[in-house]
């Protein structure tokens, strides 16, 4: 397992697409590192909404430890808020802002082609005091006949010895033994890479790119948008959803694309080239587009009580 980091140059300067180069270090070493990828105006409006996610979630009284919106943990520190999931129906636009933005829609055809979909979006985060470590795993584990991939966007700086996110280049390409990676290396295996990543950053992975992060004392706020795409033709063939599910799916990109347009009217659109068999057709009631359940979902791989287990995609606990 070894690589580097390849970092790109600023949004202002570079095409939407991920360069050949960027693409081969993702194919490669499953991650890639885009500096300065999202524009200040719009990381603003992002550090903002996801205050507004996280006091909404703190200040519920039902707290959910399974798939609903809101997952808390049981932590050294007690018990935490760390997982905001269907961001975009959260009464800030500033998610779906993003998700129809240039930049983000250039990352994800030039992994998945022009039939991309959206399949999660969540804020993680770790508050202040909350330095609970995230163990080795795969987000989801296939059959790899198709990319599929988070493209996680840095709302804060996340710096070594503050237990940045540490990746083991190389790891996507097969099923992974995490637990007996974590008894042989801890932190410490051959070719690990300890990410640095700036607010405005963007790490895109390969669901299967081994990764996690050791405990700390978190003196600060750090928080990350996920955003998960894969391939229409990867759903219809692999599941594990169907093509209704597609269709809702794709219904939030257009929704995305009409919002990036309000806010940005004198600036190109992305231009998606989606297949017609797959366009979506948008209701007029935008509220009931911005929730799409997932219902079931692509196993990943996690160690618990010494065991390889599965849990459901990208949820460590």
């Amino acid at each position: 397992m070894s690589g580097t980091t390849l970092q790109n140059t600023s949004a202002t300067t570079r095409d939407n697409h991920l360069t050949p180069d960027e693409i081969a270090h993702f194919d490669e070493h499953g991650y890639v590192i885009l500096r300065n990828c999202i524009r200040a105006p719009l990381l603003e409006k992002l550090q903002r909404a996801s205050l507004r996610w996280i006091a909404d979630g703190l200040a519920l009284e039902n707290e959910s430890d399974g798939d609903g919106d809101y997952n808390f943990a049981t932590r050294p520190s007690g018990r935490v808020l760390f997982r905001i999931n269907y961001v975009h129906n959260k009464g800030e636009a500033a998610s779906l802002e993003l998700l129809g933005s240039p930049e983000m829609l250039g990352i994800a055809e030039s992994l998945a082609g022009p039939n991309f979909v959206p399949t999660y979006e969540s804020l993680v985060f770790k508050n202040t005091g909350d330095g609970a470590p995230i163990d080795w795993h795969q987000d989801a584990v296939h059959p790899r006949n198709f990319r599929i991939f988070n493209v996680d966007v840095y709302l804060d700086e996340s710096r070594k010895g503050s237990g940045s996110l540490r990746v083991a280049p190389g790891s996507h390409r097969q099923v992974v033994d995490v637990c007996r990676l974590q008894e042989e290396y801890g932190w410490d295996a051959p070719g690990v890479v300890q990410t640095e990543l700036n607010p405005g950053d963007v790490l895109v992975h390969d669901v299967m790119l081994v990764h996690g992060s050791e405990a700390t004392l978190a003196n600060k706020l750090r928080r990350t948008i996920y955003y998960e795409f894969r391939p229409a033709e990867q759903i219809v063939a692999e599941g594990p959803w169907d093509e209704a599910f597609i269709d809702r799916r794709l219904r939030l990109v257009a929704l995305g694309q009409r919002e990036w347009r309000t806010q940005n009217p004198s600036a190109e659109p992305f231009a998606w080239n989606v297949a017609d068999r797959f366009a979506p057709r948008v209701s007029d009631d935008s509220e009931a587009e911005l929730r799409v359940a997932h219902a079931v979902h692509s196993p990943g791989s996690y160690c618990s009580a010494g065991n390889v287990a599965t849990r459901p995609n990208g949820r460590p606990v």
